[in-house]
């Protein structure tokens, strides 16, 4: 399909960005997750997580505000090696609490999670506690056969999407991520784990490693999106820090990028709170879009223009609005202006997509969101 000045699609500005190219304008993309489309669509948290699709309730509310986007969906993979039990337990009016029990040969492991009818769900309980026998169950559950792969859903929401904005597939987190995720303890623990069982993790790392690519194949062989996506919990310069990332998460994120490129996907990495110290490393890995390039205090992106330098036009920045002094605390023309700031640093470079340090809180007035979409529309021609 060709496009002209007039008919740039929500999605073709943003792979049109994440590979270069300009179109009529900047992509404008906050990130709404869960608070923003419940409210629009009239539900509670629990219903939207456990009823509704992910990547049609973000639908429905990017087309509500006639703007870009991405999302995610991810494979199903049945394995029949696995038996998941879950009960739903209520705690009180509008919490509820999921109690899962996983059972392979290995034995069983338990987790818990809390269901809240306002706010998004958390962990409260993880599976990992006996590093020597937990391990071995969690393997079997998280690292299913990848010929077990069934894509179906991901072939119909890719259809039901269309256009209408940038649907990638959830490859996984990175590793330190999958270790601190299941791991008992969370973030502190697994810090702690790294250190003193160095050997047993870099063996481990091997096998998600050789997991991780097999899949992401496997993704671009037999499905036909266009971008693929890395998430982040605990993955970033704030809290596993750069040393860490570098050491346990970067390795594998260079194979990955390999894979998609090989196939003419594209990659885009998540990565939460500060940054600056690794922008080197997103260009010599040749990522081609990561977000969402934090101001403080929850990042550390004070200069745009750096920023700008350090990219060089390789990798694209997608982020920068501060969803809480601006978008939350601010009014449409602190949001205008700060927009104006991003756009004007970047001018020039059709690598930009003006989006969130995070996803838009419930607490956003909405004339503060139509203000960020709004101002980003005005500025035609950004190649100019």
């Amino acid at each position: 399909m060709s496009y002209t000045v007039k008919d740039y699609t929500p999605k073709q500005r943003m792979i049109n960005a994440y590979k270069g190219i300009f179109s009529d304008r900047y992509p404008v993309a906050p990130e709404f997750w869960f608070y923003y489309p419940a409210k629009l669509l009239g539900v509670d948290m629990i219903t939207l997580e456990r009823e509704l699709p992910f990547w049609q309730s973000l639908q429905e509310t990017f087309k509500y505000f006639n703007c870009e986007g991405w999302g995610i969906v991810s494979p199903h993979y049945p394995n029949p090696e696995v038996d998941q039990k879950e009960q739903l337990v209520r705690l009180e009016e509008g919490r509820y609490e999921s109690r899962k029990e996983i059972t392979t040969r290995y034995g069983k492991i338990y987790s818990r999670t809390l269901f809240s009818t306002d706010e998004p769900s958390w962990i409260t309980e993880r599976p990992i506690k006996d590093l020597g026998k937990d391990w071995k169950v969690y393997k079997l559950y998280s690292m299913p056969p990848v010929e077990f792969a069934d894509y179906t859903e991901i072939e119909k929401a890719l259809r039901s999407v269309g256009d209408d904005y940038l649907l990638e597939v959830y490859i996984g987190d990175p590793f330190f991520d999958y270790v601190a995720t299941a791991r008992e303890g969370g973030l502190e623990q697994a810090i702690w784990d790294f250190n003193w069982y160095e050997d047993f993790f870099l063996s481990l790392r091997a096998e998600y490693e050789d997991w991780m690519c097999q899949k992401t194949e496997d993704i671009c062989r037999r499905t036909s999106v266009e971008s693929l996506f890395i998430g982040c919990s605990w993955a970033c310069n704030s809290l596993e820090g750069p040393r860490m990332w570098r050491k346990w998460d970067k390795p594998l994120i260079k194979k990955l990028v390999k894979i998609v490129h090989k196939y003419g996907r594209l990659l885009h990495v998540h990565f939460h709170g500060k940054c600056m110290e690794t922008l080197k490393d997103f260009v010599e890995l040749g990522i081609d879009c990561v977000c969402p390039f934090e101001r403080p205090p929850g990042g550390d992106v004070t200069d745009l223009n750096r920023v700008r330098r350090i990219l060089n036009g390789k990798v694209t920045m997608n982020g920068n609005v501060h969803t809480v002094e601006t978008l939350i605390r601010g009014t449409p023309r602190d949001v205008e202006r700060e927009v104006i700031e991003i756009i004007e640093a970047f001018r020039g470079e059709p690598r930009l997509i003006v989006g969130t340090g995070d996803q838009v809180g419930k607490e956003t007035p909405e004339e503060n969101i139509w203000a960020m979409i709004e101002t980003v529309k005005k500025y035609v021609h950004v190649n100019s």
